[in-house]
C-alpha cells in the first residue's frame, strides 16, 4: 500500500476524540482511519504531565505500527502536554488540538468569552500562551470542568446527570454578560446541545473543524491524500480496555456527532 492510502491515525484518552474523526470523516470521505481510545488509563485530564506524555507516545507507537500517515492527537490534554514532543520525534505529521480562542473573540463582539475544559489543559503553557494574546482586549473566563468528561464517557451524554453538572458549574458566572462559548475538550462536543439549551444566546465554538481543515491541509502540502480511485475507505476502532463497551459506544457516537 503506498503511503497515499494509508489511513489517518487518531487518539483520545476516550471517547472524545470520536468527534474529530467524525468531523474528518465528513471533511475527507476518501480516507481511510483508525482511532485509538486509551481507555485503559482515562482520564488524562485529571493526571501529571509527564504521564500524559508517556501514555501518548505509547498510542503514537500503538498506530505507527499498524501502519498511519499522519497522526491526529484529538485530546486537547494530550496536545497540551506532549504535542512538542511528539512533532520532535514521529517522522509522520502530527496535528493537535487547540481551544478555538481566535474564532471565539471574532464571534464575541463586545460580551465575555467562557472557555470550558480540563484544569490540565487550563494549566499548561500552551493555553496560557494562547490566552495572553487575546485577554487584553477580551474578558476571557477560564472554567475548569473536572468530572465532565467522565460523564459523557460512561454514555451518559444526554442524561439529566450532565445536565445537572452544567447548572452547577455555570452558577458563579453572570451569563447575561457572556456572547461565546469555546469547547475547549472535544468530549464537550457531545453535549454541545445541552449547552446550547441551557444558553441558547450565547455563540458555542470548538476546535474540530479548525484542526480537520489543519489536517487536511498538511496531507495536500505533504501529497498524502488518498488516492479517489481507491477502494471505498475504512474505519477502524481500537480501545486499551473494555473493547465490547467502549467500540460500541464510539461508533454510536460518531454517528451522533
Amino acid at each position: 500500500m503506498s503511503d497515499n492510502n494509508l489511513p489517518i491515525g487518531f487518539f483520545d484518552s476516550g471517547v472524545g476524540g470520536v468527534s474529530v474523526l467524525a468531523e474528518a470523516a465528513r471533511l475527507l470521505p476518501c480516507e481511510s482511519m483508525i482511532y485509538l481510545g486509551d481507555s485503559l488509563h482515562n482520564p488524562y485530564g485529571t493526571k501529571e504531565v509527564a504521564k500524559i506524555r508517556m501514555l501518548s507516545f505509547q498510542a503514537a507507537e500503538f498506530l505507527i505500527k499498524l501502519g498511519i500517515k499522519a497522526l491526529v492527537v484529538a485530546c486537547n490534554t494530550a496536545t497540551s502536554a506532549a504535542i512538542n514532543d511528539l512533532r520532535c520525534n514521529l517522522d509522520i505529521p502530527v496535528i493537535g488540538m487547540e481551544p478555538a480562542l481566535k474564532p471565539g473573540v471574532e464571534r464575541c463582539g463586545q460580551g465575555d468569552i467562557v472557555v470550558m475544559a480540563t484544569p490540565v489543559t487550563l494549566r499548561e503553557k500552551k493555553f496560557q500562551c494562547l490566552l495572553e494574546n487575546y485577554r487584553g482586549d477580551h474578558h476571557i473566563i477560564s472554567l475548569p470542568c473536572p468530572g465532565l468528561a467522565e460523564l459523557i464517557e460512561g454514555g451518559t451524554y444526554r442524561g439529566q446527570a450532565v445536565q445537572n453538572y452544567l447548572e452547577n458549574i455555570f452558577a458563579s458566572i453572570d451569563m447575561g454578560k457572556v456572547s461565546v462559548i469555546v469547547l475547549g475538550c472535544t468530549h464537550y462536543v457531545f453535549i454541545k446541545k445541552q449547552i446550547a439549551e441551557l444558553f441558547p444566546q450565547v455563540v458555542i465554538i470548538d476546535g474540530n473543524i479548525g484542526t480537520v481543515k489543519n489536517l487536511q491541509r498538511i496531507l495536500t502540502k505533504k501529497n498524502l491524500l488518498a488516492d479517489q480511485n481507491e477502494k471505498k475507505r475504512t474505519i477502524q476502532y481500537y480501545a486499551t480496555a473494555d473493547s465490547e463497551r467502549f467500540v460500541p459506544l464510539c461508533e454510536e457516537l460518531f454517528h451522533y456527532y
